[in-house]
């Protein structure tokens, strides 16, 4: 078992993950008055990599089990139903169940359980993909959790659940047509969202993306203080522990929403390069993975996870830079807390144990065989 087990691990993902994970403990470490933080996160980050090698030593046939999956689907929107009876409030949202001095952020896991249920349906239907049906009861899948997420409120990570089902779409082969029509949809959608849905601070947030320095000294102030840390950092940065911004507490949230503000205000343009290549050496080898899939289910697998993890790449890098609005995004492998790495090291540990199954295949086959072309 720990030969398969050893086999199975992509060890170049591993070194790719290395300077993420230390860029976290580094920053976190740098602000703390007792680095209480950077010792509670190395904690989760080794609990985390017993996560992935526990995940990657399972039989990866577990995961397409329909019960399995069925079952994981109601026990992730139990949780996040039983976030709007017991779950505890901080700053407006209700979003974590908390239980003894551990606090779950049922919308981490339930974008994992989203990809993988997601993954099983569509791998038994991509030749018949362009059948409208298969977009609604899909798009089903995702609406529920993505109402309850919500309405917690918690907007960024709606708009992850969103992103992870309109990325496996067009992965499945969605036709030109119908990909016209979601658009529509989708904007008519935000439409109604706006008028009768959104509360004032999420459109606050919305026209503040427009427009990041209207209002600095209220809805403004988050991306304005990131955005001076980002830039005070120029090319070499300030050096560890100089970080004006964060030491002097004008940028918030600097050990989880801004904590890349807060790691290029020290590190500077160079630091934000090494940390950018190295989140591209782990989707390089995530997309790597999803070309040797053993079957349909392991490619749309693999590429869900590239999915889930580029998106909140793109929204935490951004919203710290003043292109994207305020969501509450954790960086993923970086940002301080247990519940969102967890869920990323125990996708890592369910995508490693696929490679027991991967085979050797040209990538212009693959394309003919998943895609249909």
């Amino acid at each position: 078992m720990f030969q398969r087990l050893f086999r199975n691990i992509d060890w170049i993902l591993i070194a790719g993950l290395a300077p993420i994970l230390l860029a976290g403990l580094v920053t976190m470490a740098s602000f703390g008055s007792d680095g209480s933080s950077a010792w509670k996160q190395l904690m989760w980050i080794a609990i985390a990599f017993l996560v992935m090698f526990a995940f990657a030593a399972i039989d990866t046939k577990f995961f397409k089990k329909t019960e399995v999956l069925v079952a994981l689907y109601g026990l992730g929107i139990s949780l996040l139903g039983i976030v709007f009876v017991v779950g505890h409030i901080s700053k407006g949202a209700a979003r974590w169940i908390s239980f003894g001095g551990f606090s779950l952020q049922p919308a981490d896991p339930m974008k994992l359980i989203l990809i993988l249920i997601l993954a099983k349906y569509l791998s038994r239907r991509h030749i018949e993909i362009r059948n409208p049906k298969h977009i609604f009861i899909t798009a089903a899948y995702m609406f529920v959790p993505f109402v309850l997420v919500f309405f917690q409120p918690d907007f960024g990570s709606a708009l992850i659940l969103a992103a992870i089902w309109f990325g496996l779409m067009l992965a499945s082969g969605i036709s030109k047509k119908h990909l016209a029509i979601l658009f529509t949809v989708g904007i008519v959608s935000f439409s109604g969202l706006w008028l009768f849905v959104f509360r004032d601070y999420q459109k606050a947030r919305i026209e503040n993306f427009i427009n990041p320095t209207a209002d600095i000294r209220n809805t403004g102030y988050h991306v304005y203080q990131s955005m001076i840390a980002v830039g005070s950092g120029q090319v070499w940065g300030k050096g560890v522990g100089y970080g004006t911004q964060s030491r002097l507490n004008f940028l918030p949230e600097y050990k989880t929403d801004f904590i890349f503000a807060a790691f290029a205000e020290e590190w500077g343009l160079i630091g934000c390069i090494i940390l950018i290549a190295s989140f591209s050496v782990v989707i390089w080898r995530i997309l790597k993975a999803s070309t040797y899939g053993s079957s349909n289910f392991e490619i749309l697998f693999a590429l869900g996870i590239a999915m889930f993890l580029m998106s909140h790449i793109i929204v935490n890098m951004g919203m710290n830079i003043g292109i994207m609005p305020v969501t509450g995004i954790a960086l993923p492998f970086m940002s301080y807390g247990g519940s969102h790495l967890l869920t990323e090291f125990a996708a890592l540990g369910i995508l490693m144990s696929m490679r027991g199954y991967r085979r050797s295949i040209h990538r212009d086959d693959t394309k003919h065989e998943f895609l249909g072309m």
